[in-house]
């Protein structure tokens, strides 16, 4: 059977896991949902963090969000994209890690996420831990000896 060390699973951070920003898609909270949703088609992702113009992290904005937002009774109200903005729609109750938590916590952050955002002590952005990143580790932990 293989196994984990306890102890490599708890003091592994995530900081050598992390996407850092510079490469991270993102839009900011004054941007209007037209440009979200460009922004999200052309990169292929679901979901982008929303910073401020001095990358403090506010939330995430996704595809889904941006659909039920424009949805009307009876067809997609597109209009209202170059109307509202991101900030009045996007969900800042997100989970946010550090670069110096451990990769248990980015595990059981990453469980219902398939990203989480890491800031800094003031919330500046640092950049996306993701699923893929834990799971390539623990793979990679799993068949050390082999």
């Amino acid at each position: 059977m293989m196994e984990i060390p306890t102890k490599q699973f708890t003091e592994t951070t995530i900081e050598e896991l992390i996407i850092p920003s510079e490469k991270i898609a993102h839009v900011q909270i004054g941007n209007p949902l037209e440009h979200a949703l460009l922004v999200l088609v052309k990169s292929g992702y679901s979901a982008v963090p929303v910073l401020t113009p001095s990358y403090k992290l506010e939330g995430i904005i996704s595809k889904t969000i941006i659909l039920e937002e424009v949805l009307g009774m009876e067809r997609f109200e597109m209009e209202r994209l170059s109307v509202i903005k991101v900030d009045a729609i996007m969900k800042n109750d997100i989970p946010t890690l550090k670069k110096y938590d451990s990769l248990s916590l980015g595990l059981k952050k990453t469980i219902d996420h398939p990203f989480v955002c890491v800031v800094d002590e003031k919330k500046q952005f640092d950049g996306l831990l993701t699923r893929r990143a834990i799971l390539k580790k623990i793979n990679q932990m799993l068949h050390a000896d082999n």
